[in-house]
């Protein structure tokens, strides 16, 4: 594992830095190869958050936590991950015994096998769509999709952006702000 930290109003003391390191590794088990870890430390007032990011071929693994004490926060992160990855290996199993084959996982995108049984997974609700919606991509710059979305009265928009020739979502962030999701170029 790859850990990369970084902390904004607060300095990282090696203890910090190590507990970090320390609980992060318990999810080592999970990935088959090594992978990143990207974390973010913040304090605001007496707010303590805690932001990781693991990008991983195939899919993205993030999970954010408030609490009063750092490293209750790391605590709480890091169960919030195993928590997101073992309902992910639960459903892609269950989608293999299902399907029996292996063509919906690409090469190296899938989480390693454990010893973890279903039974001590939690599974949470059956994903089920219940509503599918068409509609012509008409090209427009970002800002034109913010008011699109404001307009519309949700709180996220898909639209083909002229400026890159390529599908994107532009979203309104828990601060009020917004954020473009665009796909990496390669």
């Amino acid at each position: 594992m790859n850990c990369i930290i970084r902390g904004n109003n607060l300095e990282i003391t090696d203890a910090l830095k190590e507990f970090i390191e320390r609980k992060l590794s318990r999810l080592d088990k999970y990935f088959g190869k090594p992978f990143n870890a990207n974390v973010a430390l913040s304090v605001q007032k007496d707010d303590h958050r805690v932001e990781v990011t693991i990008p991983y071929p195939g899919m993205m693994i993030r999970a954010e936590e408030v609490s009063e004490d750092m490293y209750a926060s790391v605590d709480l992160v890091v169960e919030k991950l195993e928590r997101q990855i073992r309902k992910y290996k639960t459903k892609v199993n269950r989608k293999l015994r299902s399907d029996g084959s292996l063509r919906f996982l690409q090469n190296g995108s899938s989480l390693q096998s454990s010893a973890v049984s279903v039974e001590e997974l939690d599974d949470g609700p059956e994903i089920k769509i219940v509503r599918r919606k068409q509609f012509e991509f008409k090209p427009m710059d970002p800002e034109e999709a913010v008011l699109q979305m404001e307009m519309l009265g949700h709180n996220f928009f898909v639209f083909h952006n002229a400026e890159t020739d390529q599908v994107n979502v532009i979203y309104k962030r828990k601060d009020g702000k917004y954020g473009l999701i665009e796909p990496e170029s390669e």
